[in-house]
């Protein structure tokens, strides 16, 4: 095998995927400044998902019904109060009940903060509430996101390990047999990459960059908005593992090899099944901003810097890939930005190390600086780097 890099294709567009603009979240801190605290509440929900709103009228009370995966999100606002309530699970005869409420417990240590689970009668419900004063736009944000995503995530572990029932069923629309095609082309081919590599880096003896190996192709997976169920859980688990510092090296690559052998080992009904359009209520990656992607390089900044003078291009070029996807798996980026890496990613694709390097630098520093702001980039440009910056 040639000394290249991983192929890339980015994913075909998620029908239900929410389109976040900027401007409704600096509309929403410029109202809460002014005071004006259900204004600044309704841009909020503009920012996190313009079709919520779309023909309501927002002048008295008014609530929100959407479903997020196979979780149900309930939101009122009124002159006075903003509430959130998220059933997602029932508690059938057939359930571990004891064991089901002790990991509620426990989850409402952590990860949740302010939202809690409650049991009601035989179901379980995410839910807060506070004064609209107090509804600080962050503080808004991360209460709904943490309620939609863990209310998603949660169901699909709860049910698999104490055979609880959903809440509802999940509201979901089947891939397109065109689509089907597509994508288990796009995981077929991540799973060959990550085979052909694993054995090229053991044949090299360069066993640290199976780490490289892993990430990049479970983020890969990830990143693809259509991936749901328990396929998405495992792999939030297993990028969580990889990616965290306080854990022995060699134990997060063990697991995740063993998890990746696992998983291309499954058949293609059983993968495809976790694969479908789910509605969603927000978009299951953190907020961004140009300020936000820039702090967020800035960690990645020095190690770039010397990879580049050292000219270690083969490490910079992997340091790079990897970086880039972990952006587009932790944050919703503004179309420009996340067309920028997918087309980057996508040139590199199978070229040399020595020329893919300066490829991904010239993205990275663009990002970090701020200066990618030409919001027409076309995926088939011939001429990308003309067009990237202004």
């Amino acid at each position: 095998m040639e000394n290249i890099m991983p192929n890339y294709k980015r994913p075909i567009a998620s029908i239900d995927d929410p389109v976040v603009k900027v401007e409704h979240w600096d509309a929403a801190m410029d109202a809460f400044d002014e005071k004006d605290y259900k204004k600044s509440l309704v841009e909020v929900i503009n920012y996190i998902n313009p079709k919520l709103l779309e023909n309501k009228n927002t002048d008295g009370d008014f609530e929100i019904v959407q479903m997020q995966g196979s979780a149900e999100v309930h939101v009122k606002i009124t002159q006075t109060n903003f509430s959130v309530k998220a059933p997602f699970l029932r508690i059938t005869d057939q359930t571990n009940e004891v064991a089901l409420l002790r990991k509620v417990a426990e989850v409402n240590f952590s990860p949740l903060t302010l939202a809690q689970i409650q049991l009601e009668k035989n179901e379980l419900w995410f839910e807060y509430e506070m004064p609209i004063a107090f509804s600080q736009p962050h503080k808004v944000y991360d209460i709904l996101r943490n309620v939609s995503v863990f209310a998603d995530d949660y169901d699909d572990m709860f049910i698999e390990k104490y055979n609880a029932a959903f809440y509802k069923e999940p509201k979901y629309t089947v891939l397109s047999t065109t689509e089907k095609e597509e994508v288990w082309s796009q995981i077929n081919a991540i799973f060959e990459d990550y085979k052909n590599y694993t054995q090229f880096f053991k044949d090299k003896r360069w066993d640290d960059f199976q780490w490289d190996n892993l990430a990049i192709s479970m983020l890969k997976i990830s990143n693809m908005p259509y991936v749901h169920g328990k396929l998405r859980s495992d792999l939030i688990e297993y990028i969580g593992n990889l990616f965290n510092p306080d854990l022995d090296f060699n134990l997060r690559v063990d697991k995740s090899v063993n998890f990746m052998k696992k998983l291309t080992e499954k058949s293609q009904d059983e993968i495809m099944k976790n694969v479908y359009h789910a509605e969603q209520f927000i978009s299951l990656r953190w907020r961004s901003s140009q300020q936000i992607i820039s702090d967020r390089l800035e960690h990645n900044l020095e190690r770039v810097q010397n990879y580049e003078k050292e000219q270690s291009n083969f490490n910079l070029s992997y340091y790079l890939q990897f970086n880039l996807l972990k952006l587009i798996y932790d944050y919703t980026l503004e179309d420009h930005y996340k067309n920028a890496i997918e087309t980057v990613l996508e040139e590199v694709s199978g070229l040399d190390p020595n020329q893919s390097a300066p490829k991904l630098a010239k993205v990275f520093h663009a990002l970090h600086s701020g200066s990618i702001n030409n919001q027409n980039i076309k995926k088939e440009s011939k001429s990308f780097f003309s067009k990237l910056f202004n």
